[in-house]
């Protein structure tokens, strides 16, 4: 299995249409996508995760083990090397569509078909670009300058990329069937969950002095009591969907991460959604999202 350091290590191949970035710019989107990818690799180590993939099972996947994710990381550094350099240049959303675009399919050759980043190229893509036009503005980085970048810049278009009916993801489908939303809609309202629901709640255990794997822990279970998952309603329907928010929901108000058992919970959760073929993936996504804003504006990584 393929080390950290070797999916952190930078690539220095460019294509002959990318124009290069001042030195320091560069150096700084270099920082950037190390950053990104350390971030995925975070929501992968971390554990219990009800339902998802991590170093020690596959959850309720069989279709992709941990190692099928590091391969997808690997394919994916360059990725935010360049959509961080697109942002500081002012790219138009065409072009940071295009180069998502691209990314998924080196995912999908690296994981031979297999989609484990899709959400996460839209979302830290996305963020990834708005860190770059706060580099190119002089702004101090922090969640809220990054989420203004973000829709100041490219809000109309994500609002009308979030809207998009050609789409035959099964996130798309699950939007269509349950009205669910998923990374599009967050994406065309600025990432609320991750500034508003994931961030504070990361932020808030760490301030009480739990350690970052329980600030993890409280910021997904947080995201998972909050949002409205496609790839839940996608493998479970409407009572998968209400499983995870109420299961989520009573981790919480038990106080998380602060309550002695709270790992047995965790796990117990663990156990009962892979029994259920349960995956809240679009909360690992937004986990990672929360981690990687969290990293960009000096917090621990």
């Amino acid at each position: 299995m393929a080390e950290l350091s070797a999916l952190l290590a930078p690539r220095t191949v460019r294509t002959p249409a990318t124009v290069a970035a001042p030195v320091g710019d560069r150096k700084f989107c270099r920082r950037i996508a190390r950053l990104a990818v350390r971030s995925l690799y975070a929501e992968l180590a971390l554990y219990p995760k009800p339902g998802l993939i991590s170093l020690v099972d596959n959850g309720s996947h069989e279709d992709m083990t941990a190692e099928t994710f590091l391969r997808s990381m690997f394919a994916l550094r360059r990725y935010f090397l360049d959509i961080a350099e697109a942002g500081m240049a002012g790219a138009p959303f065409a072009e940071l569509k295009r180069l998502g675009l691209a990314a998924e399919e080196r995912m999908l050759r690296a994981t031979l078909g297999t989609n484990t980043h899709r959400g996460a190229i839209f979302c830290l893509g996305l963020l990834s670009a708005a860190i770059g036009r706060c580099r190119a503005a002089g702004a101090c980085l922090s969640p809220g300058a990054i989420r203004n970048a973000l829709i100041e810049h490219w809000g109309t278009e994500l609002g009308a990329h979030s809207v998009d009916a050609g789409t035959q993801s099964h996130g798309a489908k699950a939007l269509r069937r349950y009205a669910a939303t998923g990374a599009r809609e967050e994406g065309a309202r600025g990432f609320p969950s991750v500034f508003e629901v994931g961030l504070p709640a990361l932020r808030r255990t760490l301030g009480q002095g739990r350690g970052m794997r329980r600030a993890r822990i409280d910021a997904l279970f947080s995201l998972m009591a909050h949002i409205s998952d496609t790839n839940v309603y996608h493998r479970g329907g409407i009572n998968g969907a209400l499983t995870v928010r109420s299961q989520a929901r009573a981790f919480v108000a038990r106080g998380g991460s602060a309550a002695p058992d709270w790992e047995a919970r965790a796990l117990a959760r663990h156990r009962d959604f892979v029994a259920a073929r349960l995956s809240p993936g679009g909360a690992a996504d937004l986990l990672g999202a929360v981690c990687f804003v969290h990293a960009a504006c000096g917090g621990e990584g």
